[in-house]
């Protein structure tokens, strides 16, 4: 997690206390004002990291600090959750809103993610200072041995082959359909084409069609007009609207309803949008990206999808690798999210047995990376000590029949030639642990006898310390 200095703006003493005493808990800086002339006058606003701001606040309104905050970022606090609230703040510059009552683990997730997007905006303006066009290429020529781009994990040729393209593709104004299963990071690669393209300082508006009833979905994303339908108290301003300047990015638009389609084509044609029961039409400026798991090709073939529309999104289509199909990436992904999970629940460094190892690599991870984090998160909850067992991951594959052989069928799926050998395990394992562990344990929880455990150190040449033995 980034570590911030952040300045609270918040008129009510116990939530303001309440919430300084979250962020110190997590290692931030933490200033306060009780309103937008305190603040002002009590700090440099351009020296912090993050401002959290109430909406309303005795005298000027919260958005004021957008206007006098410059490049730092700032977070909208609102106890009213409507939508007309959220998409004003967001129109004039916020960088994101939060209704209150907040959950704590939503605000902590909302400033770790503004941090490390506003730390890695501040990086790439010194960079762009210093830079030559041959430190360009060597930039280029190391990217390859990252270990992913812009917070997505990947190594593998799929994912390089996917940053490559969004390298290629986010400075540009075309509309964008990404393809992939459930959990594969549809939404990472969207806001990743939103970061390093040239309406990165306008609002990023993210919907689940499949999310919003279909009764509302397009007074959501098109807005309407008081009275223009039963319930329509007060006119509302639709999503797409909000993100004029920016992006609007429509997650599963495989569910949206044949009428929103047409609207929504007409966006794309005219660049204009009109309000349900509204005679005038208004002129929006909107990048597109959509993303769906369903085959929009065969929805489109039996009309359960229109192919003017289809033809539309797919100016540029980006496909995401399932997890099952990017080899070693499935145990870097592993062990990354594995300290990403120990350090939000502030625990000690896990690792994995071998045979947890082997698990994760034979299992097909059909909810792919989301199932992954969801795997690990449950295994260090539940985990006795710091070594997560298969048992743990609650995966359900066979290793231990295998277990220090080279499995055939794991040589005939290809993964042998990645170098995932069960061998390859044993050895990582023994030698992380057999400073703190004696051969009797490292048996243990290798599952095996400590003849065998001699015999495959024997054989792997891994001599044992005099310190392990027991």
């Amino acid at each position: 997690m980034s570590h911030g200095n952040i300045l609270i703006v918040e008129d009510e003493e116990i939530i303001r206390a309440s919430l300084k005493r979250l962020l110190e808990r997590h290692g931030h800086t933490i200033s306060e004002a009780g309103s937008v002339h305190e603040a002002e006058l009590s700090y440099t606003l351009g020296d912090f990291d993050l401002i959290i701001s109430d909406l309303r606040l005795p005298g000027s309104p919260g958005t004021e600090m957008i206007h006098l905050a410059g490049d730092t970022p700032v977070l909208i606090m609102t106890s009213y959750a409507s939508l007309n609230s959220a998409v004003s703040t967001m129109k004039l510059g916020a960088v994101d809103y939060i209704a209150k009552p907040f959950d704590h683990s939503e605000m902590l997730e909302r400033v770790s993610e503004i941090l490390a997007r506003h730390n890695l905006t501040r990086r790439k303006k010194s960079d762009s200072l210093n830079k030559t066009d041959s430190d360009e290429s060597e930039d280029d020529k190391a990217e390859g041995e990252q270990e992913g781009f812009d917070g997505i994990l990947g190594q593998c040729d799929a994912m390089r082959l996917l940053f490559r393209r969004i390298k290629k593709v986010a400075p540009t104004c075309a509309t964008v359909l990404i393809q992939g299963e459930s959990g594969t990071g549809k939404e990472l690669v969207a806001r990743s084409i939103h970061n390093h393209s040239q309406r990165s300082n306008g609002p990023m508006i993210s919907v689940n069609c499949a999310a919003i009833p279909e009764t509302l979905i397009e007074s959501e994303l098109f807005g309407h007009e008081k009275g223009s339908f039963t319930g329509a108290t007060a006119a509302r301003t639709g999503l797409i609207e909000a993100a004029s300047g920016g992006t609007l990015f429509l997650d599963e638009i495989g569910e949206l309803p044949l009428e929103a389609q047409a609207r929504l084509l007409r966006v794309l044609q005219e660049g204009e949008i009109r309000r349900i029961g509204s005679v005038q039409s208004q002129k929006v400026d909107v990048r597109l990206i959509a993303a769906t798991h369903r085959n929009l090709r065969q929805l489109a073939a039996s009309s359960e999808f229109r192919q003017d529309l289809y033809y539309r999104l797919k100016v540029v289509e980006l496909r995401i690798p399932a997890l099952r199909e990017r080899g070693k990436d499935i145990l870097m992904l592993a062990e990354k999210l594995m300290s990403r999970v120990c350090e939000k629940m502030r625990q000690e460094p896990h690792s994995y047995s071998p045979e947890a190892m082997a698990a994760i690599c034979q299992h097909q991870w059909p909810g792919n990376v989301r199932e992954l984090e969801h795997a690990i998160e449950r295994a260090v909850i539940l985990c006795d000590d710091n070594i997560i067992t298969p048992e743990y991951l609650d995966l359900d594959v066979r290793v231990k029949a295998s277990l220090f052989k080279v499995d055939a069928q794991l040589k005939h799926e290809g993964n042998a030639q990645n170098g995932l050998t069960l061998e390859d395990y044993f050895q990582r394992f023994v030698l992380e642990h057999q400073d703190q562990m004696t051969e009797t344990d490292l048996a243990q929880k290798l599952g095996i006898s400590r003849k065998t455990l001699w015999e495959r150190r024997q054989k792997l040449g891994i001599p044992r310390k005099k310190a392990s033995a027991t």
